[in-house]
């Protein structure tokens, strides 16, 4: 491959299928995935924590991703402890109701501690949890990801409020109309806390590094790494800032009008494309493979 866009071999038939009206989207489902950043020595700008999926997933197998995953229901309804811009600026910011907003923030802080084993909430409004590993910790993110426990319940557990002013969010995107598995997925960035540590707590997970972005475009670019559109999209938009800091001052300011592939047929050929996004397109010749 000319470089590292994931590209499942099943597409061009969906693609045809929707065309014909023979296949039904399916509803995409919410949620959220966060760029942590953190600064290194020198003048080249933070590095980001990547994961490389597991080849034995289902959806994106092999591919480089950022933490993150669905949203657990029981967000919607359950009073969280929050702290930070309050429920209805982030309703107004994300483009949702106000239960919603606090569930898609709440999955992005749950699912990076699920995944990485960072924990955006503190013990006040100001200040942020210290080191979270141990086996407390440990068995409280293990009934996190079996959903035995909630979100809510584990901050009320550890006296803990959600930390929402550490998020900024960034992008949306949602998973073509052809694919079997859709996300609504908005994409946050986030420094890493002081005193905290990554490490993969990820099942779904075989591999993490912190890279620069501008490194991990790079490999993508001459087919090293694996990644879905949105990743290396949100890669190169971080590669400008200095800092985590600048990124996250950046963040209000982003355009989160949703991005969702479009595919139509021009001149016997499909042609599959993102708005805004050029360097994604592809054109699929009848009963051929993609250029």
């Amino acid at each position: 491959m000319a470089n590292g866009q994931w590209y499942p071999s099943e597409w061009p038939d969906r693609i045809r299928a929707l065309a014909a009206g023979t296949l039904t989207p399916v509803t995409p489902r919410r949620a959220a995935t966060v760029m942590l950043l953190k600064d290194q020595d020198g003048d080249t700008g933070p590095v980001v924590h990547m994961l490389r999926r597991r080849a034995s997933m289902a959806f994106a197998a092999g591919a480089y991703a950022y933490p993150g995953g669905g949203v657990d229901p029981r967000d919607d309804d359950r009073h969280v402890r929050w702290a930070g811009p309050t429920r209805a600026w982030w309703a107004d910011r994300l483009g949702v109701d106000e239960a919603a907003a606090q569930a898609i923030v709440c999955a992005a802080v749950r699912e990076t501690y699920e995944e990485a084993g960072v924990l955006l909430a503190g013990p006040t409004p100001d200040a942020v949890a210290g080191d979270t590993t141990g086996a407390d910790w440990e068995a409280d993110r293990a009934a996190l990801v079996a959903r035995e426990l909630s979100f809510a319940e584990f901050l009320d557990r550890r006296g803990l409020v959600l930390r929402s002013d550490l998020l900024g969010a960034w992008a949306r995107w949602i998973t073509p109309e052809f694919e079997s598995r859709r996300y609504d997925t908005w994409f946050f960035v986030a420094a890493l806390p002081k005193g905290q540590r990554t490490r993969n707590a990820s099942t779904e997970a075989d591999r993490t590094v912190w890279i620069r972005p501008a490194a991990a475009a790079a490999s993508y670019d001459k087919g090293e790494l694996l990644m879905m559109p949105p990743t290396i999209a949100t890669l190169r938009q971080l590669q400008p800032y200095a800092t985590a800091a600048d990124a996250l001052a950046a963040a209000p300011e982003r355009d989160l009008t949703p991005v969702l592939a479009e595919a139509r047929l021009v001149d016997g050929e499909i042609v599959l494309s993102w708005p805004g996004h050029d360097e994604f397109t592809k054109h699929i010749p009848t009963g051929g493979a993609p250029a």
